[in-house]
C-alpha cells in the first residue's frame, strides 16, 4: 500500500515566469493543487523534501496549508532537461474513500529456471499497469515473481497475484514476461567462384577498349588506301 507523506505548504500569490523563478532560487518548488469542484490553488514546496519523498515513490501526500490538510495524488511533476531539478508539481485532491485509475510500474521477483537452466531470454513485454483501487490501497508496484518460469513459458495479466481491492484494467490475455528461446543467426558462408568467372570485385568497364590487334587493323586500312 502507498504511504501518505505529509508535506507542508505555503501559498503563493504571484505567477508567471519570473515569479517561479524566485521562488526556484529559495529552493522551493512551484506547486498547484486542484480538483473535487474546489479552486485552484497555487502553492509552494519544499524542493529537498518533495524529491526525497518522490525518489522513495509517495505517490499520496497529506499536503498542509496552514492549519488545513487535504489528502492529495501526486499527479504529474516536471523535472529540468537533465532530470534533477523539479520545476513544477501538480496535486490533484482525493477522499480515502474514492476509486482512481492510475498507472503502477510492473516489479520482476525472483531468477527464470528457463534463463539460468535452459539458456533462453527473459522478455518483458508489458512494464506498468493500468490499474483501479481505492486511494489508501495504491500498490507501490505490481510483483510479478517468475521464480518458476521455464522456457516458452508466459506470464498473462490474468495470472497475476493482485493486492486486495486492486483491479488491472489491460487486456486479461496481454503477456507481461516470457521466456523465449535464443535466436542464433546463421552467417552464409561466401560463395566460391565459377573456374573461369569475372571477378565481381573488379569495376565494370563501360565501351571497348582497343587491343593491339585492333591498331594494327586500322594501319592496315590506311596503307591500303594510298
Amino acid at each position: 500500500m502507498a504511504e501518505a507523506f505529509v508535506l507542508e505548504v505555503q501559498e503563493r500569490t504571484k505567477s508567471g515566469t519570473n515569479a517561479a523563478k524566485q521562488v526556484r532560487k529559495q529552493g522551493l518548488v512551484p506547486a498547484v493543487i486542484y480538483g473535487h469542484g474546489e479552486p485552484t490553488a497555487s502553492l509552494s514546496v519544499s524542493g529537498d523534501a518533495l524529491n526525497k519523498a518522490i525518489r522513495r515513490g509517495v505517490r499520496i501526500f497529506d499536503v498542509k496549508l496552514g492549519s488545513v490538510t487535504q489528502k492529495t495524488l501526486l499527479r504529474d511533476v516536471q523535472w529540468d532537461p537533465l532530470g534533477h531539478d523539479l520545476l513544477h508539481a501538480d496535486f490533484y485532491r482525493v477522499r480515502a474513500d474514492e476509486k482512481i485509475t492510475l498507472e503502477i510500474k510492473v516489479e520482476l521477483r525472483g531468477t527464470a529456471p528457463g534463463v539460468t537452466v535452459g539458456g533462453g531470454v527473459l522478455v518483458q513485454q508489458v512494464h506498468s499497469l493500468s490499474v483501479e483501487c481505492l486511494i489508501i490501497n495504491i500498490p507501490e508496484s505490481i510483483r510479478v515473481n517468475i521464480g518458476e518460469l521455464q522456457l516458452d513459458q508466459a506470464i498473462h495479466v490474468k495470472e497475476l497475484t493482485l493486492p486486495e481491492g486492486v483491479v488491472v484494467k489491460n487486456d486479461p490475455d496481454a503477456i507481461i514476461v516470457q521466456v523465449s528461446q535464443k535466436v542464433i543467426e546463421e552467417v552464409a558462408a561466401p560463395v566460391a567462384a565459377l573456374p573461369g568467372a569475372a571477378d565481381s570485385s573488379e569495376p565494370e568497364v563501360i565501351g571497348r577498349v582497343k587491343g593491339e590487334d585492333e591498331e594494327g587493323e586500322e594501319e592496315k586500312e590506311k596503307k591500303d588506301k594510298k
